[in-house]
């Protein structure tokens, strides 16, 4: 049963959609500003952080545009939420915005905004738009 809330946070970011989605959709891109290491399989993610792992399945991945993961206990749990990070560009100024999709506890979910602004501003680092 999916008790998690929904939660929709974006992120205005200073680069090309195409630069922006190889750190989106890769594990070199992603290790570079998601987790300490991250390894893949065909589908299946393996994102590393200070020595623990966490497994996630690819379910969706459109070129240039978005990925949504579901990690692998919250599928064994029979949860259905996700987490999606989608570009986005406005037709008119053409300001790059990531939209982040995820999923969290009711009690949770301040914590994990803070966590996705943190992980956000890692990738504005890297990228050189901080």
């Amino acid at each position: 049963m999916d008790d998690k809330i929904r939660f929709d946070i974006e992120f205005q970011i200073h680069a090309s959609p195409q630069l922006l989605y190889q750190y989106i959709s890769t594990p070199s891109g992603l290790s570079e500003w998601f987790s300490d290491n991250v390894n893949s399989r065909g589908e299946l993610f393996t994102f590393i952080w200070d020595g623990s792992e966490e497994k996630a399945k690819l379910l969706n991945k459109k070129g240039g545009e978005r990925v949504k993961f579901r990690w692998i206990a919250d599928e064994e749990d029979g949860l259905t939420c996700y987490f999606e990070i989608r570009i986005q560009v406005d037709e008119i100024t053409k300001d790059v915005s990531l939209i982040i999709t995820d999923f969290a506890d009711d009690d949770e979910v301040d914590e994990a905004k803070m966590l996705w602004t943190n992980q956000i501003s890692s990738l504005k680092q890297v990228l050189g738009s901080a």
